[in-house]
């Protein structure tokens, strides 16, 4: 596991895949303390939209603005154990 991007709002943490799935992303909302986990086409789909994005801004509300169109099919609560 490894954090890519932490901001008031969301955390991104990869996670390096020892399987065929590959890798994967784990978002958490922070505000609504939701999570969620992208694998497969889906990851890879969000990594490309990352890579862009950054190569335009760095700037944390667009970052942000991003992350919750992601979250917005976020089920999970967080939990810790």
């Amino acid at each position: 596991m490894h954090m890519l991007y932490n901001s008031e709002n969301f955390a991104v943490m990869r996670f390096s895949g020892n399987t065929t799935a590959g890798q994967g992303f784990e978002i958490v909302d922070k505000t609504s303390r939701r999570e969620i986990y992208l694998g497969g086409l889906l990851a890879d789909h969000f990594q490309a939209g990352v890579e862009y994005l950054i190569s335009q801004t760095d700037d944390e509300a667009r970052i942000d603005d991003f992350l919750a169109g992601y979250t917005t099919l976020a089920h999970h609560p967080v939990v810790l154990h």
